[in-house]
């Protein structure tokens, strides 16, 4: 049986609406019980968040985040499939106003100087690259977080974690099939 191209909003708002995903090669959304067991542990910490999902995909990351009241979700891909898709879902949802979809390369974005700041950072690449330790040194290297920021981290469980830079610490991880994730916290003190 083909596998349905649909996600669905686990809480908050748009709780149990199902939206689609395009049939790209490697998109593989974050599963369910992964992002239940995320935005639990987030609670509290999403409500009134600037987020990025970098490697939007799905959107499911992103767009669970804008149905438990984040502020703003910029959401990040260089699939124009992708960036169609989550333009039609942002409107299905009417959160317009608080999603902004970027159609580009979610490692080339992370190189340049940050022109904001953000809260919760989620960093789900394809797994077959290797990019989680780059991504992570890029967002502390050019200024993409607040002092005091979350970041997700998912990958295949099979591999190694990345080591993470000075100031992050980990806060809790999980598995759930195929699936490793961790969340992180970067607590720098300024003083």
């Amino acid at each position: 049986m083909a596998r349905s191209n649909s996600i669905r909003i686990i809480g908050g708002e748009f709780r149990g609406r199902r939206l689609g995903f395009p049939d790209v090669s490697g998109l593989r959304p974050t599963a369910d019980r992964l992002r239940e067991t995320l935005f639990n542990w987030l609670q509290g910490e999403t409500e009134g968040a600037s987020c990025l999902d970098l490697f939007a995909g799905s959107g499911a990351l992103g767009l669970e985040a804008l149905s438990r009241g984040a502020k703003m979700v910029r959401m990040v891909d260089q699939s124009r499939a992708v960036i169609r898709q989550l333009e039609q879902n942002v409107r299905l949802l009417g959160v317009q106003e608080r999603a902004e979809i970027v159609a580009t390369d979610g490692m080339r974005l992370l190189r340049k100087e940050a022109d904001r700041q953000f809260d919760l950072v989620f960093l789900d690449p394809p797994f077959a690259r290797s990019w989680l330790a780059q991504a992570c040194q890029d967002l502390e290297d050019n200024g993409w977080l607040k002092p005091q920021s979350w970041i997700y981290l998912e990958q295949d469980s099979h591999h190694d974690w990345p080591p993470l830079p000075a100031g992050w610490q980990l806060h809790r991880e999980a598995k759930a099939g195929q699936a490793g994730c961790r969340l992180l916290s970067r607590a720098i003190m300024h003083g």
